[in-house]
């Protein structure tokens, strides 16, 4: 029989850190356990990278943080955003989801244009003004190093753009509500190399305004752009550090046998 405990995990001072999970299970179907008690803490303005075998647990464990399994499964534990619990049922999901964004594995977008894409949410919730607007389109866009590709083509259709293109526009409609936090399940999982490059290198870019969680199963990429590393197995956290400690000198033999390709 393996052993699940933790080998080492990481924590900071309450003051750096953007978001914790306390002993976060999660459950299917009421029976079938998929998380067993996930602790963790983000620090601000990082890139984290949730590595492990496909059925280990990160992707559900990323969905958790938003409260994107809340119609499939059952969470329990403890998630504080700004000090606050925001796994109870008395969370204004829609705003915890402005705060905590999320970009999927399969880029999106909305069969709109490029620009309705970036506004629509804002409308929505009753952002009237042109200007105001056009200037969140451009901000959005640029963040997510988008704009000088899109601007004069911001009327035509976002399923015109090429896959890395709408999986930018897909980061840049995240980023137009103005989240604190953004995750990432699998963002570049669908890109050519080409494309992956530059989601990388705009997500460096974004790491000085945003703290972000990123599920890959891509070890080269979780060493390239992330700071710091959590290795899931079975369900269970059993190793989180500094990116460059979990690949270079891993404490659990778990741990070193997946960086080394041993499973997985």
């Amino acid at each position: 029989m393996e052993n699940l405990k933790p080998s080492y995990i990481k924590t900071f001072e309450k003051d750096d850190i953007a978001l914790e999970a306390k002993d976060l299970s999660v459950l299917y179907g009421g029976t079938v356990q998929k998380l067993f008690d996930a602790s963790l803490q983000f620090k601000r303005n990082t890139i984290t990278a949730l590595i492990g075998a496909s059925g280990s647990g990160k992707s559900t464990f990323l969905r958790s943080l938003n409260r994107m399994n809340d119609k499939v499964a059952t969470v329990n534990g403890e998630i504080i955003f700004h000090d606050l619990n925001v796994n109870k049922n008395n969370i204004n999901v829609y705003e915890l989801r402005k705060n905590i964004g999320m970009v999927f594995q399969k880029p999106n977008p909305f069969p709109k244009s490029i620009r309705e894409n970036i506004t629509y949410a804002l409308k929505a919730h009753g952002q009237t003004n042109k200007k105001e607007l056009d200037k969140i389109v451009e901000e959005s866009l640029r963040a997510a190093a988008l704009w000088d590709e899109v601007k004069d083509t911001l009327d035509k259709s976002a399923l015109a753009l090429s896959g890395g293109q709408q999986q930018r526009l897909c980061i840049a409609r995240a980023l137009a509500v103005q989240p604190e936090i953004l995750l990432l399940d699998e963002p570049a999982s669908a890109l050519d190399p080409v494309s992956t490059s530059k989601l990388e290198d705009t997500l460096k870019q974004l790491r000085s305004k945003y703290t972000m969680i990123m599920v890959t199963h891509n070890m080269q990429q979780a060493s390239r752009i992330s700071d710091y590393t959590a290795f899931f197995h079975l369900g269970h956290v059993i190793e989180y550090n500094t990116t460059a400690e979990i690949f270079t000198n891993p404490k659990g033999e778990l741990t070193e046998d997946y960086i080394q390709g041993s499973f997985g």
